[in-house]
């Protein structure tokens, strides 16, 4: 792979060499903290050398359930961490002066097990502080333990904890597309087969990385969680329906009926771009998204809390169902619209 780069793959190269450079300033992770006796939140922000935020009084209510407190001398990763991304920047740089397509190839496969070993650090961090507690806490909860997620929403107690990437998190995530971008225009001017094949393997694989972290729905607990609208526990896997708000958090429900009464009372969860999911009626368990499902409408349905409208991953499933009860073809838009 001797050929040079295109102009546009030299360009991806430069900004994202001094975007890279960027995050060494700024915070790329963060975990917000959200219970009734703190309603303004609390939140914790790493930083590529240090911790910030309100790290003094997490510790405190660490202490009485027996985590460790967080200290940045704990961590050997804040003492290589900077070097590492301003190497990384630095072969960015590299990349569009040195104008090869194999020294692009191999600073994206470089950037690309450098997020694989950081989430997998970061993810034994927080499964170390969250398990490993001292036994003689004030505050015992057999078999609790209190990891916050890697990404998305976990429930800790009277906690809800939200853990996302912060300005320079979402700044890999850019470098990340705009390195895939750049890949695939250098792939399509790749003529020969057997240059081709490494160089996809490695775009294919980043490609499963960056969209990996995409969030979706949450496997509905049944009879374990109860319905976020009427308390009901949640049985029935054939009208179990969840709502996903914008920032990750999963609302669950007994039926249709129980989560469109939940929206329209603006309940929390539903003020931002949320997402809403209902059980397949032939395939309890696989939840489909709301605005793309086939549903039907019948007073012969009886949801657990007299809901009437089942959801369908086909019109060809619908079609078959329908064709033995009296009822009528819906939409979600139809169900929620005033």
């Amino acid at each position: 792979m001797n050929t040079r780069l295109s102009p546009i793959t030299r360009i991806i190269s430069l900004v994202s060499a001094i975007s890279l450079v960027l995050v060494f300033f700024l915070p790329i992770w963060r975990i917000d903290l959200v219970a009734p006796q703190y309603p303004e939140g609390l939140f914790l922000q790493i930083h590529a050398g240090k911790i910030g935020g309100d790290i003094d009084v997490i510790n405190g209510l660490n202490h009485y359930i027996g985590m460790k407190h967080i200290e940045e001398k704990d961590f050997v990763e804040f003492q290589v961490l900077p070097y590492i991304i301003l190497t990384i920047a630095a072969f960015g740089l590299l990349t569009a002066i040195i104008n090869r397509k194999w020294f692009y190839f191999s600073w994206f496969g470089f950037l690309l097990l450098f997020g694989i070993v950081a989430m997998l650090d970061f993810y034994h961090w927080l499964y170390n502080y969250g398990h490993n507690l001292d036994p003689a806490a004030a505050i015992k909860v057999p078999g609790q333990s209190y990891q916050p997620p890697l990404l998305g929403y976990k429930q800790l107690l009277n906690f809800g904890a939200y853990s996302m990437p912060d300005i320079g998190g979402w700044i890999f995530v850019v470098v990340g597309i705009l390195l895939l971008i750049g890949g695939w225009l250098e792939l399509k001017a790749i003529r020969k087969k057997r240059s081709i094949g490494p160089a996809f393997l490695l775009l294919l694989t980043s490609s499963f990385f960056f969209t990996g972290c995409a969030s979706g729905p949450q496997p509905i607990p049944y009879g374990k969680q109860e319905c976020n609208y009427c308390k009901m526990t949640l049985m029935n896997q054939q009208f179990g329906t969840e709502l996903l708000s914008d920032k990750g958090k999963p609302f669950y429900f007994d039926d249709l009926t129980c989560l469109i009464e939940y929206i329209r009372e603006g309940s929390p969860g539903t003020a931002g771009a949320y997402q809403a999911y209902m059980s397949d009626y032939e395939r309890p368990g696989n939840l489909l998204e709301l605005d793309k499902a086939f549903l039907f409408q019948s007073d012969e349905i009886r949801g657990p809390m007299g809901g009437t409208i089942v959801a369908f991953s086909t019109d060809a499933a619908r079609q078959k169902f329908s064709a033995s009860k009296s009822g009528k073809n819906t939409s979600w838009k139809e169900q929620v619209q005033p």
